[in-house]
C-alpha cells in the first residue's frame, strides 16, 4: 500500500493513448474526468477532527485501533481498511477489514436507526493482512488477503456465522471485490505492478464454493475490447497472472465498485480509475492522472473506491493530500474532503450507509503514521441522490 512510486516505475503498457469517446456508448464517465467545481463547492476549514469538509456535512469518530469502540466492551482493530455497510433492521452494521500481518481479519461497528452505536465484535479471525474486499447481494462480506498466494474469505456480517474460505476464487495477492448480479459473476483485483483483473464465475449465483477463474484478456492499449479467458489452476501454484497468454497486465490493483452494468477499478501505480463496460465487453479510462489539462492533479494516490445513488463515484487516496475525491457522471473530478495533519497515513474503506445519508472510511494510520494508530470517521451531510 506503500509502494507507489516504485509501482509507477513498472508499469506495463502505460503510455497508450486514450482513444476518442465516440467508441463507446453514451453513458456517464464517458471520458477521463478533468478538475472542476465539484457537485458540494470548496472545502471549509477543518473541524475538530482535523477533517475538511464542504459546507452542510460534519465529522465524527466512530472508532480508534487498540481502544474500545465507544458504548461497547470491544477493542478496535489495527490498521482498518476495506469496508461495506449493511442494513440491520431500522439501523445499520459497518464491516472493517484489519491490513495487519499475522492476524488481520475484520470487525463490525452497529448503529441503531438514529446513528448511535450500540455493538461491536469481530467477524473474521486468523487470517492474514486483510486490504479491501467487497459486499455480495446475499449480504456477506468477502474479506481479501494481501499476500502472495492470498484468499478471499466469505465472512457473516452479523459475526453468527463461521467465515469461509472461498479457494475456487483463486490464489493471489487479493485487494478488491465487486458483485455483478446481472451476469452472476465476482470482479478481484490484484495488488502486484503486473497484476490483472479477474472475474469469478460461481456454479451457483450466491454458492461461492465452486466455479470458474477467469482472468481479463486484451491489447495493450486503455481502451478498447476485452474478453476473458480461464485460469487453468486458480490454486496458484504457477501465478494466475501468468497462466494465460493475453491476459492485460494492470499497475497494482486497488478498489474495485460495481453499479448499471459497469465494474470501476482502481490501480495505484499509475493513478487511474479504469471502468469496464460489463454489457459492451469494453474497457476504458474515467480517470488518469497524467492527462489532467491545465492545472495540478487533485487526484493522485488512487485507492478504494465506493459510489453513491447519484452516480457520483467517490476515489480515496494512500498519500496525496489525504483526500477523497468524487467523480461526477458529466466527469468532473473535485475534493470531496481532506484530512489533515496525518500525511504518513492512507483512506481506506469508503462506504455509504444504506440510507445513503452518511460516509464511513478510515485513516489507517491516524496521525501517529502507526498501524495502531488507526481512525475510523463518519461523515454526515446532504448527500445528493
Amino acid at each position: 500500500m506503500e509502494r507507489r512510486t516504485f509501482l509507477r516505475a513498472t508499469a506495463v503498457g502505460g503510455t497508450s493513448a486514450v482513444l476518442g469517446g465516440t467508441l463507446w456508448r453514451g453513458a456517464a464517465h464517458a471520458a477521463p474526468a478533468q478538475p472542476g467545481t465539484g457537485p458540494y463547492g470548496p472545502l471549509g476549514a477543518a473541524d475538530a477532527n482535523g477533517i475538511r469538509l464542504p459546507a452542510g456535512f460534519t465529522s465524527r469518530v466512530i472508532a480508534r485501533s487498540g481502544q474500545r469502540v465507544a458504548g461497547t466492551s470491544y477493542t478496535w482493530h489495527h490498521a482498518p481498511d476495506g469496508g461495506a455497510c449493511y442494513a440491520d433492521g431500522a439501523g445499520w452494521i459497518y464491516v472493517s477489514n484489519s491490513e495487519i500481518n499475522p492476524s488481520g481479519g475484520a470487525s463490525a461497528v452497529v448503529f441503531s436507526a438514529t446513528g448511535a452505536v450500540t455493538g461491536a465484535y469481530r467477524v473474521l479471525s486468523g487470517t492474514r493482512q486483510n486490504c479491501a474486499g467487497g459486499k455480495t447481494p446475499w449480504n456477506t462480506w468477502l474479506s481479501c488477503e494481501e499476500v502472495d498466494r492470498g484468499y478471499v474469505y466469505e465472512t457473516d456480517p452479523w459475526g453468527v456465522k463461521a467465515a469461509v474460505r472461498r479457494d475456487a476464487m483463486g490464489r493471489f495477492k487479493h485487494e478488491a471485490a465487486a458483485a455483478d448480479p446481472v451476469r452472476k459473476v465476482v470482479y478481484l483485483t490484484e495488488d502486484v505492478p503486473d497484476g490483472c483483473f479477474y472475474r469469478f464465475r460461481p456454479s451457483v449465483w450466491g454458492d461461492l464454493s465452486s466455479g470458474t477463474l477467469e482472468v481479463l484478456v486484451a491489447g495493450s492499449g486503455t481502451s478498447g475490447p476485452v474478453s476473458w479467458a480461464k485460469v487453468p489452476d486458480p490454486s496458484g501454484a504457477t501465478a494466475t497472472r501468468d497462466q494465460v497468454p493475453g491476459a492485460k497486465r494492470f499497475n497494482g490493483g486497488e478498489g474495485c465498485y460495481y453499479a448499471e452494468d459497469t465494474c470501476w477499478f482502481t490501480t495505484k501505480g499509475d493513478n487511474r480509475v479504469w471502468q469496464y463496460d460489463a454489457s459492451a465487453r469494453t474497457i476504458q479510462l474515467a480517470y488518469d492522472d497524467s492527462l489532467v489539462s491545465g492545472t495540478t492533479a487533485p487526484l493522485t494516490g488512487v485507492d478504494n473506491v465506493t459510489g453513491s445513488s447519484s452516480g457520483d463515484l467517490f476515489v480515496a487516496e494512500d498519500g496525496g493530500s489525504m483526500d477523497i475525491c468524487v467523480i461526477t457522471p458529466d466527469d468532473v473530478v473535485a475534493p470531496f474532503l481532506r484530512v489533515e495533519g496525518q500525511s504518513a497515513s492512507e483512506i481506506t474503506g469508503p462506504a455509504f450507509s444504506p440510507d445513503g445519508s452518511r460516509l464511513y472510511f478510515s485513516s489507517q494510520r491516524g496521525t501517529s503514521g502507526s498501524s495502531s494508530g488507526g481512525i475510523t470517521y463518519e461523515v454526515r451531510g446532504p448527500f445528493r441522490s
